[in-house]
């Protein structure tokens, strides 16, 4: 079953990806930037992203809690055991900036707990996906051609994280290229006094905890306002890459499906 949800998952995320770039390759494609209630940037691509999406895991039967969707009352929402949790286009602002920097992202949760994710980067055609039982990959040079396979054939195809990294790199922190807070800088100062020295790097949406999950980054704090549809998958496959997203006390992951959806501040590591 888990099988079949992935496949639907990886499907999904492609279909959606393609029509981001539909969008995004056109020049006379409408970028008519609405704002939401938080003020933040809401575009064509966002809600064309989530109808595909919202049409391919209809078939799962299993509710859907997306960013761009009707929000249900948490009464209702609190009995949900299982439940995807997607962001059709996590990274507008940098979908807007055109800088390729911005993925889909969809999660399953299963009592609180991401145990399978998929984040496609359309522009780089990079694919990153998990489930518990099989461990996290990253394939490159991946699109709708690709949808019909089975995560079997994927793995055959792609690199199972961590990668195997240089050990020349140093002590790697990544961090938001549009959100890095005060107390971020200051996290990043205490691990320069305990590191001698930290290499910082920046990017934009989920990416950020895909560095992490493939190795290339040691650690991605984030002390500023995220969603559950910010981490649900990258958090699904960090954790099968063997590494995890805490809470600031470095010990309690984050759990999902909360009644206030607003993330406290985390740690990739």
């Amino acid at each position: 079953m888990q099988n079949e949800l992935l496949s639907c998952a990886i499907r999904a995320a492609l279909l959606a990806g393609k029509d981001i770039l539909n969008i995004y390759d056109d020049p006379k494609a409408d970028f008519a930037i609405e704002r939401k209630a938080d003020n933040s940037p809401l575009t064509i691509a966002d809600k064309r992203s989530h109808a595909r999406i919202m049409d391919e895991l209809d078939a799962t039967s299993i509710p859907v809690l997306s960013e761009e969707g009707r929000l249900t009352d948490y009464d209702k929402r609190k009995g949900w055991k299982t439940l995807w949790v997607v962001d059709p286009l996590d990274g507008t602002k940098e979908f807007i900036k055109r800088n390729g920097e911005f993925t889909v992202n969809i999660a399953l949760v299963e009592n609180g707990i991401p145990v399978l994710g998929v984040i496609y980067v359309p522009v780089s055609r990079t694919l990153y996906f998990s489930e518990d039982s099989i461990g996290a990959y990253r394939i490159e040079d991946i699109d709708t051609r690709s949808a019909g396979l089975s995560p079997d054939d994927l793995m055959e195809q792609a690199d199972r994280l961590p990668l195997e990294q240089a050990d020349t790199k140093g002590f790697v922190v990544v961090a938001s290229r549009s959100h890095l807070s005060p107390e971020t800088e200051e996290y990043i100062r205490k691990l320069e006094s305990e590191y001698g020295h930290v290499n910082l790097i920046s990017c934009g949406s989920s990416l950020k905890i895909c560095r992490v999950a493939e190795g290339s980054a040691d650690i991605y704090p984030r002390f500023a306002p995220t969603m559950e549809w910010d981490t649900a998958a990258g958090h699904a496959i960090v954790r099968a890459s063997g590494k995890n997203i805490y809470l600031t006390d470095e010990r309690t992951p984050l759990h999902y499906n909360k009644e206030n959806l607003l993330n406290p501040w985390f740690i990739v590591k």
